[in-house]
């Protein structure tokens, strides 16, 4: 059983839906103010597209974006995975101990 979708759950969904609305829309607000068919047709057809290429863009990156975070990053032989304060070698950060100066380190 699935759970409840709830209406953010799906950025990009919501995206697309919202496009797609204003396919369906401008038109009408254009032939209501004065443009022709014809010319709302190829308003219509422009939008259409943008929003299909914007759609395969969007659902290509939620794709590649969830790859990226299942798969770990792999690191060069013999390198070392260093956090945010850990040590290049001995005495390579002198903190309030060097000799004078501001520690470029942080």
């Amino acid at each position: 059983m699935h759970p409840a979708r709830q209406p953010g759950d799906d950025p990009a969904g919501d995206v697309v839906r919202w496009a797609a609305f204003s396919c369906l829309l401008v038109p009408v607000v254009l032939v209501v103010y004065g443009t022709s068919f014809d010319g709302a047709a190829v308003a219509t057809l422009g939008l259409v597209t943008v929003t299909a290429v914007c759609r395969v863009m969007l659902r290509h990156s939620e794709k590649t974006q969830r790859t990226a975070a299942r798969v770990p990053v792999a690191l060069p032989p013999g390198a070392v995975p260093r956090g945010r304060h850990s040590r290049a070698g001995a005495g390579t950060h002198r903190g309030c101990h060097g000799s004078g100066g501001i520690s470029t380190h942080e």
